[in-house]
């Protein structure tokens, strides 16, 4: 950490001292939130979780009827039998237990994935209006990475503009509203 600040510091040194650097600043969440191809992956990954869910219901389905099977079926079985269906039983529930910290990987893994080329976007088209603006170092303001710096520009309006991203129109006030 108190490298990172020291780097900082003379990061701001050095910026300050040359009157050539442009400073600039960004929300990427906000941007990114605004993506038309955001809302697209947050369905895919809403679809994918419910996939996940009934998975998970069907294999506790499942166990509730082994289980139930089991209890039904234990007095006519032999001891052999009996210590074979719980040692099955028992490793269905640790498979069930298990699930859900498997399926919030696999949800996490399936985001990462469909959500990289969407965050790709959006640095490039960051990356786009730095240069053709003159902008030496753009900060992200979502990612409270610096706490001071100079005073830059937000260029959240000119990537959303690059993107073709629109502002969304105003709310229609009701008629006989007052200001």
């Amino acid at each position: 950490m108190k490298k990172l600040i020291v780097a900082v510091v003379m990061l701001l040194g050095v910026l300050t001292a040359s009157a050539q650097t442009k400073i600039g600043y960004i929300n990427t969440d906000e941007l990114m939130g605004m993506m038309p191809e955001t809302a697209k992956v947050d369905s895919m990954l809403k679809e994918f979780q419910s996939t996940l869910q009934q998975m998970y219901q069907t294999l506790q389905a499942d166990a509730e009827k082994k289980t139930n099977d089991f209890n039904a079926d234990s007095s006519k079985l032999s001891e052999t039998m009996k210590q074979i269906r719980r040692e099955e039983l028992v490793k269905l529930y640790i498979r069930l237990q298990n699930y859900d910290q498997e399926a919030q990987e696999k949800a996490q893994r399936y985001a990462q994935e469909k959500i990289g080329p969407v965050r790709e976007k959006a640095l490039d088209a960051i990356k786009t209006v730095a240069k053709e603006k003159g902008y030496t170092y753009v900060f992200d303001e979502s990612s409270n990475a610096m706490l001071v710096a100079p005073p830059g520009d937000d260029l959240l309006p000119a990537v959303k503009a690059k993107l073709g991203i629109k502002d969304p129109a105003p709310a229609a006030k009701p008629a006989g509203a007052r200001n």
